[in-house]
């Protein structure tokens, strides 16, 4: 094994980490910030630090002129701002541990998308993923539907639905800029529309007063913006630049298994059984459709 590629396993299992933790982090300081105020916090210095990474390695951080611009619109509304957005509040109306088991179906949503707007085929190993996530989606969601699913939890599904049409929609956009100044000004897009939100439905104090912020919410807030956010993001395009795009994707699959535990053990959070075996069943769904195979493409 060369060192590039254990350089970039290692880094895979640090992102795992970081990103894994995040969860926890992002509903302790909830308990103190303000939603809006968090994500424009954290989506902006994630921005700036990207653009950092992109000029000191001299990349080209400019768009091509034209309609890319308009896809790197749509693409980061989809895949930043609406996303983190609705996470957000997701984390506001649901236990940790059952957003982060229902934001990771995601890549069974991005293979239907892919199937209807791509005209992916799916083999035998993909079909099978699809229906155990269908069916961990509803071991999960069916004891909570007796009362009406939680707002949290219906948040919690679009976010992973609008993860997968962003992903779904650069492959059918073809983007050829930087991959660097890809994340750096969709992440620019997802601070500015925080910060709309911000200025559009907040009034009144964002971040309490120092004399209230305890050493638990300034070290949850303090993680999230340096560690989950602008950290973990240069660590993925790291990665990324290492490691084949389906590669990198399989290992992210370590995150929701950081963010449950961390739930467990940092919040005291107890998912019932119903949440443990839906968690199963998805995990080994979007195992099955990440795995390499032969996917046909269509003639």
């Amino acid at each position: 094994m060369s060192a590039r590629p254990a350089a970039a396993r290692v880094m895979l299992v640090l992102l795992g980490l970081l990103w894994g933790l995040n969860w926890p982090a992002v509903k302790i300081s909830l308990s103190g910030v303000s939603p809006w105020a968090l994500r424009s916090t954290g989506l902006g210095v994630a921005a700036c630090t990207v653009f950092a990474l992109g000029l000191l390695r001299r990349r080209p951080m400019r768009l091509p002129r034209g309609r890319e611009r308009l896809h790197v619109v749509v693409a980061g509304l989809l895949n930043v701002a609406l996303f983190n957005i609705l996470l957000t509040f997701a984390q506001l109306g649901a236990a940790t541990s059952r957003v982060a088991i229902i934001t990771y179906s995601m890549p069974l949503w991005a293979t239907l998308a892919a199937r209807l707007v791509l005209g992916e085929r799916l083999d035998a190993m993909r079909v099978g993923g699809l229906t155990l996530g269908a069916v961990g989606l509803a071991v999960l969601l069916w004891p909570l539907m007796a009362s009406g699913l939680p707002p949290g939890i219906l948040l919690a599904l679009g976010a992973a639905i609008s993860w997968a049409a962003g992903t779904v929609y650069m492959k059918w956009a073809r983007l050829s800029a930087e991959p660097l100044a890809l994340a750096g000004w969709q992440l620019l897009i997802g601070a500015v529309v925080a910060l709309t939100g911000l200025l559009s439905f907040e009034h009144g104090r964002h971040f309490p007063p120092w004399s209230e912020i305890d050493a638990r919410l300034l070290l949850a807030l303090g993680y999230h913006i340096l560690f989950g956010m602008a950290a973990a993001h240069v660590l993925w395009f790291s990665i990324v630049a290492r490691m084949p795009a389906g590669v990198a994707a399989l290992g992210t699959l370590l995150v929701p298994v950081v963010g449950v535990t961390g739930a467990v053990l940092l919040l005291g959070e107890r998912p019932a059984l119903t949440d443990l075996a839906g968690f199963a069943l998805i995990f080994c769904a979007a195992l099955c459709v990440l795995l390499p195979g032969r996917r046909r493409m269509p003639r």
